[in-house]
């Protein structure tokens, strides 16, 4: 028998399936320790006797399958184990988004499906609210403000389902998601291990899109800041490189958001996504590293964040790659210092992109954590 407790994985890989409906078998690694899970996969895609602790109700089924044919197998629901999905409260919402449980089968389907089902597993590791049928649900009629403080990752088909106007502006996105609380709003992407097309009028239809959803949902005006996932540094500026090809400098990707904050499909991307979400929390940071009188308060001739015994130092830590490339246009042509500060697993990635421009040092990540207090957020499933 397997027991079904909150927050065990069994749970965990249950509960991300109620939301994704497929998730790819190639990054089961972003759930925990992979063997474990690909171990957990092999044991439910047999007949198992599963109790929900919670309320002991059984279920003796097949609970999940194995779809596809190469490495890229996703990992589906069996339709005799859809009756679990009433245990968390999630079958209609289900039913809704799966079309009753059906899936396309094309390549385009499947690589969307899995970039969408990627984006949900970082926020559910990183602690914020992934679960659209737990969430306040985003309406277009009248202004409310329904959020706190806690962020609430919305899929991008949550965020379609808000009016057939927001619908049709959003066709065409390459948008996974977005995370919402009452301060600000990040549209969600991932390039996975390819850098992304870009489609700079379908992309600032979304952002325009996604603020008026804010406005309407929350007491955020205005959206300037993206998330943009992937499985490198170098994948996700290829992705803005791609979009340095629009001659129209205004759907660019960096036109369109000010702050694009890549985060790495990996435990330390897990551990940057908690950092960068928590309230106000590069301010947070910057008071942290610098004293008052050495700070910018971006009044500066360009993004530094202070300027101590000559050198002028910039911080790297929220992995803002919009900025880097202001940055590096900034400096290529100057003879001042300049030193750059970021995570250990980022010093590669920037050594290869500004060469010799800048000098660079590090802070670990454990001493970011530690001073910010960060606790893992409440858990989301003790409620």
């Amino acid at each position: 028998m397997l027991f079904l407790r909150p927050g065990s994985q069994a749970h965990l890989l249950a509960t991300l399936l109620s939301v994704v409906g497929e998730y790819p078998t190639s990054a089961l690694h972003l759930l925990g320790n992979e063997r474990v899970y690909r171990a957990l996969v092999n044991k439910l895609t047999e007949v198992q006797t599963i109790r929900d602790t919670q309320t002991d109700a059984e279920l003796t089924v097949r609970l999940l399958k194995l779809s596809g044919k190469t490495r890229e197998k996703s990992i589906r629901f069996y339709k005799a184990g859809l009756p679990i999905l009433e245990w968390f409260g999630a079958a209609e919402y289900y039913r809704r988004a799966f079309w009753d449980h059906q899936f396309p089968g094309d390549a385009a389907h499947k690589d969307r499906n899995y970039r969408v089902a990627e984006s949900v597993a970082m926020c559910m590791r990183s602690g914020i609210e992934f679960r659209p049928y737990r969430a306040p649900l985003l309406q277009n009629e009248i202004t409310k403000r329904s959020f706190t403080s806690d962020p609430i990752f919305y899929p991008a088909r949550s965020i379609k389902q808000v009016g057939m106007t927001e619908q049709n502006k959003t066709m065409f996105t390459r948008l996974t998601g977005a995370i919402f609380s009452d301060r600000k709003c990040y549209a969600v992407y991932n390039t996975r291990s390819a850098a992304m097309k870009w489609s700079g009028m379908g992309e600032f239809k979304t952002r325009q899109s996604l603020i008026e959803i804010a406005r309407m949902n929350t007491s955020i005006r205005e959206i300037d800041s993206a998330i943009l996932f992937g499985s490198s540094d170098e994948v996700a500026l290829r992705t803005l490189e791609e979009s340095e090809k629009n001659r129209h400098l205004e759907f660019r990707f960096d036109g369109i958001y000010h702050r694009i904050h890549f985060i790495p499909l990996d435990e330390n991307g897990i551990r940057q996504l908690s950092i960068l979400t928590l309230p106000n929390s590069n301010e947070r940071i910057l008071d942290l590293l610098f004293e008052p009188e050495y700070r910018s308060y971006n009044r500066g001739h360009f993004e530094y964040d202070a300027y101590i015994d000559g050198t002028y130092v910039m911080s790297h830590l929220d992995g803002d790659l919009a900025k880097l490339i202001r940055i590096k246009r900034a400096i290529e042509n100057t003879s001042s210092r300049y030193e750059m500060l970021c995570y250990p697993h980022q010093v590669s990635f920037l050594r290869e992109y500004l060469s010799h421009l800048v000098q660079i040092k590090t802070i670990d990540m454990d001493s970011v954590e530690a001073e910010l207090g960060l606790e893992r957020r409440n858990h989301l499933f003790a409620r």
